[in-house]
């Protein structure tokens, strides 16, 4: 696929659709149950229209921002996202190296195959995302590793306390960690492209990839389950849980997948210093509120407080992004739309999704009548 005929983020899906198996694709497109928390995400763009005010000037525009203390080229970012060397060899490097190019900040999933203090290396400003449970054990010494590494902002994900059922990857053959089916064999084989780029070439160069940063020591392969999962002991999680990672904690500390007015007031009074308002793509708790739904109550309940909002769920144009600014975030970070670029083309086609976004936010903030996206407020906008 050439970047020159890339005109939209759909686009790109079409192109990953064509070179990723269709397990695999099912499993970057996918979310669980009847994915109606991941269709109320772009249905809840569609619900609002803009009201543009003309004869403004739109000669210079900007749509930078500045988000714990960096300053951003575009009100996007990239939302962590795991496994995402399936799309395509050293995919986490990749997208950490497009970020920086971009200059937008990139989240490092905690289920990634790169070690973190690699993708540091790649781009100094990476955040780190983290699936934790409540063994304090197991939280100091990661804590002290990402420190160790550099990484100024910590994302804590607090809407998995167990993994959602997701039918389309069961269907698929899909899990990870990876367990070998004919399924799964089956459609990789139907992707030769993939099979020796990706696949074979992580194999060759590589072996056999492992989680490489859930906890402060390397994770198993990502075809084995091992003791001591990293997925147990999620449900145990409580603020309690928080008000010790804030008291050990030295950088910005952000919570990922908050819904409630209420809980992002309590995060607020502990010392979060920013949250992610996210229904986790629609990838967790089926039939859950929009992202964008749940933003203007949080919006209005933290406005005197400072605190810094995160969008992401459903962004798949710039116009998208503009209304999230309006209705109250500080910015709209992405995951799948970048995550298609990467298996559609690679770095150019994933550096491609971010310059498409970046392009129609310009556009339309002329055609809107806002010469700076920091100005956004509901009045640009109606429920329509």
């Amino acid at each position: 696929m050439r970047s020159h005929s890339v005109l939209s983020i759909a686009d790109l899906e079409r192109g990953a659709r064509r070179y990723l198996p269709s397990s695999v694709y099912g499993y970057v497109s996918g979310a669980s149950e009847d994915h109606s928390s991941l269709e109320a995400n772009r249905y809840a763009y569609a619900h609002w229209r803009f009201l543009p005010r003309p004869l403004r000037g739109m000669s210079n525009r900007s749509q930078s921002i500045h988000l714990f203390g960096a300053d951003y080229a575009a009100p996007l970012g990239i939302s962590p996202m795991g496994a995402v060397a399936l799309c395509r060899f050293d995919g986490d490097c990749i997208l950490a190296r497009v970020a920086h190019d971009a200059n937008v900040p990139f989240v490092l999933s905690a289920a990634s195959t790169v070690p973190l203090e690699r993708i540091v290396t790649i781009n100094p400003d990476t955040w780190y995302q983290a699936y934790l449970p409540a063994r304090h054990d197991v939280i100091d010494p990661l804590l002290a590793r990402v420190d160790a590494a550099a990484i100024r902002v910590l994302v804590i994900t607090v809407d998995v306390p167990i993994a959602s059922i997701r039918e389309n990857e069961l269907r698929n053959g899909f899990s990870l960690p990876l367990r070998p089916s004919l399924r799964l064999v089956t459609s990789g084989l139907a992707r030769p492209r993939w099979l020796l780029g990706t696949f074979g070439k992580t194999l060759l160069r590589q072996g056999i990839p492992h989680f490489e940063n859930f906890t402060a020591e390397r994770g198993g392969p990502i075809i084995q389950s091992v003791k001591d999962d990293h997925r147990a002991g999620r449900a145990a999680m409580t603020w309690e849980h928080i008000r010790h990672i804030r008291d050990r904690w030295p950088g910005v500390l952000v919570l990922k997948g908050i819904l409630r007015p209420e809980d992002a007031r309590m995060a607020h009074s502990i010392g979060v210093d920013g949250i992610f308002v996210s229904n986790h793509g629609g990838r967790q708790l089926d039939g859950a509120i929009a992202s964008l739904d749940a933003l203007p109550d949080i919006a209005r309940a933290t406005e005197a407080t400072g605190m810094t909002l995160i969008i992401d769920g459903g962004i798949r144009r710039g116009t998208d992004v503009l209304k999230a600014l309006a209705l109250g975030a500080n910015a709209a970070f992405c995951g799948r739309p970048v995550l298609y670029g990467l298996a559609a083309g690679g770095q150019v086609l994933a550096a491609k999704a971010l310059a498409v976004l970046k392009q129609e936010i310009d556009v339309n903030q002329a055609l809107l009548g806002c010469d700076d996206v920091c100005k956004l407020n509901p009045e640009y906008l109606t429920a329509g």
